[in-house]
């Protein structure tokens, strides 16, 4: 007798075969999420955090350096089960080649939420990518 994983017909090997096909490789899903991420914020569907606001004037990050970066950036950390919401860590280089770190909601919301900005100290981060 075959042994199942629930489905009707369907033997555990063709099951564990489409649990790979349903699940993408994490490098996609970041791809896709980025991709969303850049098309929000290039139509204006985004917001800042009071903390966001505070911290780019305090560092001195303009909004379209904010643009810039996750323009050019990459989601260098996932936070699927933050307590406020899914966010992530884009690192991204403005024009002028300044790194900076956005933490941000996901693309599910209506609006990104822009979480935080600053620039990385490089004491504390591999390639502004790792944390060390």
């Amino acid at each position: 007798m075959d042994h199942y994983a629930g489905g009707v017909g369907v033997p555990a090997r063709s099951l564990t075969c489409i649990v790979l096909l349903t699940y993408p490789h994490p490098f996609h899903f970041q791809l896709q999420m980025i991709n969303e991420i850049v098309e929000k914020i290039r139509r204006g569907f985004y917001e800042y955090s009071q903390h966001a606001v505070d911290q780019s004037i305090v560092r001195m990050i303009s909004t379209k350096e904010v643009r810039e970066a996750i323009e050019y950036g990459k989601i260098i950390k996932d936070y699927p089960d933050d307590k406020y919401g899914p966010s992530c860590l884009i690192y991204g280089k403005t024009t002028h080649g300044r790194p900076i770190h956005i933490h941000c909601s996901y693309p599910t919301r209506p609006l990104i939420k822009i979480i935080t900005v600053y620039e990385p100290d490089p004491a504390l981060w591999i390639n502004f990518e790792i944390r060390r």
